[in-house]
């Protein structure tokens, strides 16, 4: 079974972690030095990819509203992305450079799996996050986002801003320095 991750690099040093940890604890207190929340939550009923946006919200319910509470947030849906989607590269390209939000950017993967990698100062934040993961990316901070050549996902997406997702790219090329996600990948 695929283990949630982070790993922590110096921004020039693409090919060595500073740090590695693959527990839940592990991951939320080296995200919270940054200002990153990262959460597991568990169905109150079960859920599978196919599943009406209805049905995977229901099951996860007590923390949808319990965020919406705390953050204000006015729009979430489920997004649902199979490995045989026909636009797979383009919607994969989308996320791959470095760029932020003038909001949060809060995911929670209910199937699936995706790489977040967040910049912040001289560090590169890399977030293997898996189905029970959510992570809640602080707006303004630079980051992109793999799902891979081949995505598999189901995530449930949390919005302040009427129009959604929203990218302000930075026009660095940091994120082709660091490795593209590979699903079973041992990296």
């Amino acid at each position: 079974m695929p283990v949630s991750r982070l790993r922590i690099f110096a921004d020039d040093h693409p090919d060595e972690p500073l740090l590695v940890a693959d527990t839940p604890d592990a991951i939320a207190r080296g995200l919270q030095a940054i200002g990153v929340a990262f959460e597991q939550w568990q169905a109150t009923q079960p859920v599978k990819p196919g599943d009406t946006p209805e049905a995977i919200m229901d099951a996860y319910r007590a923390d949808i509203d319990r965020l919406v509470a705390e953050r204000g947030f006015r729009t979430v849906d489920v997004v649902s992305i199979a490995p045989d989607n026909p636009n797979r590269e383009a919607m994969r390209g989308k996320f791959l450079d470095e760029h932020f939000h003038k909001e949060d950017e809060v995911r929670f993967f209910v199937a699936g799996s995706g790489l977040f990698t967040l910049h912040v100062d001289n560090r590169v934040y890399e977030v293997r996050c898996e189905a029970g993961d959510l992570i809640a990316v602080p707006d303004g901070m630079p980051h992109w986002f793999d799902m891979g050549p081949e995505p598999s996902f189901v995530a449930i997406r949390f919005f302040t801003e009427p129009e959604g997702w929203v990218g302000h790219f930075t026009g660095t090329d940091i994120a082709r320095k660091f490795p593209r996600y590979e699903k079973g990948q041992a990296r």
